[in-house]
């Protein structure tokens, strides 16, 4: 690997060593490797070189390797073999979940910056969409922070996963987020021509099975309905019985919080069972994910340890 040391150098005066920002006291952070893919969606070419910049700032050590090519996985391997302090990815939404996970197997602290699209995950951990901003304040008030989830065979989320037709919707709510009126419409007809073509089924720990227009599972990182006494998903399912129904259960998935639409109906969940006729749409934080005409969904309690901001602070940022 590259090393990029952001640390002073041996000969460097006392005075030179004390111009270095300090980092995190929560937590040893005397050496980090920071993963980063120029290709993602939120990130540019000039990426590394600002990753460097900032890190030379603060009184650690850090690598800084490109996520590219045919190397692509064998430089995630070699990161975690190294087994830093704590492993920074900025990369798309599915790369930093995967390698969030890898992280959790190998039981490493992972910082995941946003680098994607939509980075749910990031925004729940550091408050902000921007990867400079969420990179300092990661070095500077980042703590262990256990962050639960679930999975859907080998893909895991960590904010939420939407099954079913309203799975669609997601692109439209991202175009209106960032003003693109014309395409938001274009997704909206889209996802509304295909939505309610066709319900599936689905079972809740076990439970007399039932039928939907989807099912919403809502991790502990973000449920507003959370409780440690007794964890798990919390699940929404979305119901209609009649076209003026859906119209406005549609509406509410494009432009409010669908959560808040009387169709809707809550409830917490260890597992999930859910099939249909047809391949079942899916959107895992934020990113489209193929799955089969049936799946199974599992609560992972304690998935991997992030080095993120308090519940407290992401709150503050806000």
């Amino acid at each position: 690997m590259s090393n990029i040391s952001a640390a002073a150098p041996d000969d460097a005066s006392p005075q030179a060593t004390e111009l270095k920002r300090a980092v995190t006291q929560a937590v040893p952070l005397r050496r980090i490797i920071m993963l980063i893919n120029p290709m993602s969606g939120g990130v540019n070419n000039n990426a590394a070189d600002q990753a460097r910049a900032i890190l030379s700032e603060y009184d650690l050590e850090a690598e800084v390797e490109i996520l590219e090519g045919d190397g692509f996985a064998q430089t995630i391997d070699k990161a975690i073999a190294a087994r830093p302090d704590a492993l920074l990815v900025l990369a798309g939404d599915g790369t930093a979940r995967s390698v969030a996970t890898l992280a959790g197997k190998h039981d490493l602290l992972v910082a995941t910056l946003p680098g994607g699209t939509m980075n749910m995950l990031p925004k729940a951990l550091y408050g902000t969409g921007d990867w400079q901003k969420a990179l300092r304040r990661t070095l500077e008030q980042g703590e262990p922070r256990k962050v639960g989830g679930g999975a859907i065979g080998d893909e895991h989320f960590y904010c939420a996963a939407i099954l079913g037709a309203p799975a669609l919707w997601a692109p439209a709510r991202e175009a209106i987020r960032s003003g693109q009126l014309g395409e938001a419409w274009s997704k909206a007809r889209t996802a509304f021509r295909r939505a309610f073509s066709g319900r599936i089924r689905f079972s809740l720990d076990g439970r007399e099975s039932g039928k939907a227009e989807a099912v919403v599972l809502i991790t502990p990182l973000i449920s507003k309905a959370f409780n440690e006494d007794d964890p798990g998903l919390e699940a929404a399912v979305m119901q209609t019985s009649d076209a003026g129904q859906a119209l406005r259960l549609a509406a509410n998935a494009v432009l409010n919080d669908w959560r808040d639409d009387d169709a809707v109906d809550t409830t917490r969940t260890r597992s999930v069972k859910l099939w249909g006729r047809a391949r079942i749409p899916a959107v895992i934080d934020g990113e489209t994910v193929p799955v089969g005409k049936e799946a199974t969904v599992k609560f992972v309690p304690h998935a991997f340890t992030a080095l993120a901001l308090s519940p407290e602070a992401v709150e503050d940022s806000n």
